[in-house]
Order: C-alpha cells, then sequence, then structure tokens
C-alpha cells in the first residue's frame, strides 16, 4: 500500500506543516482549502462567494493533478465561520458538481486560519 505526496503548482503552498493532499488505498485526501490565490499569494476577500469561488478552484487543481475531477469526490466537509453564509457557500459548492453530490457535512467554526471565512476539505476515490 504505497503513499503518495500529490502537490500541486496549481494550487496555494500549504500554510503549515500539511500536504496538499495523500493518496492511500485508492483514496486521494485533499486537506482542507482556504481562500488564497495561488497566483498572488493573497487571501480573497471580496465577498462569500469569491472566496468559495477560490477554494473550489484550489481543491480542483489538487485533484487534477491526481488524475480527479470532482465527480470522484465520495465526501466533503465544509467550515464556515458564519452559518449566514451557508446559502451562498452552497450556490457555489453545487456548481462545481453534476447532479451527483457527496457525502457532506457543514459545521460553524469560531475561526479559520488566516482569516479566512470558509474552508473545504475532501476524500476522493480513484
Amino acid at each position: 500500500m504505497a503513499h503518495k505526496v500529490i502537490t500541486s503548482p496549481n494550487a496555494p503552498a500549504p500554510i503549515g506543516p500539511y500536504s496538499h493532499a495523500r493518496s492511500f488505498n485508492g483514496f486521494v485526501f485533499v486537506s482542507g482549502q482556504i481562500p488564497i490565490n495561488p497566483a498572488t499569494g493573497k487571501m480573497v476577500q471580496e465577498s462569500i462567494t469569491a472566496e468559495t469561488s477560490q477554494v473550489m478552484e484550489n481543491m480542483k487543481a489538487i485533484l487534477s493533478e491526481a488524475g480527479l475531477g470532482f465527480s470522484d469526490i465520495v465526501k466533503t466537509t465544509i467550515f464556515i465561520t458564519n452559518m449566514g453564509d451557508f446559502q451562498e457557500v452552497n450556490k457555489i459548492y453545487a456548481s462545481y458538481f453534476n447532479d451527483i453530490f457527496p457525502a457532506r457535512e457543514t459545521v460553524q467554526v469560531a475561526a479559520l486560519p488566516a482569516g479566512a471565512r470558509v474552508e473545504i476539505s475532501c476524500i476522493a476515490a480513484q
């Protein structure tokens, strides 16, 4: 059972001691992504819509590096700092999937790294 580290040049560099993703036994575990623009290294903060879009694009880059896409995701976890943002986050999130959605939970948290308002992690199957 080989473990493989997955790193994408099209996703922001990790801001801590973790990998973009790890594959193991047919699954890819993608670390939580926050809305950092990989081109600028700056946090996207214009709106919860822009933040969520950037998070999903970061996940897309990492999944792509593993040869996967959103249809391969079996589980996601969404962390938001304000449950009042739920509907807008949900709308952007849903736009990345085609009618078959992964299992998921959404949790309100007190704070996220670097002042982000949304963070999403996922597990995908190879």
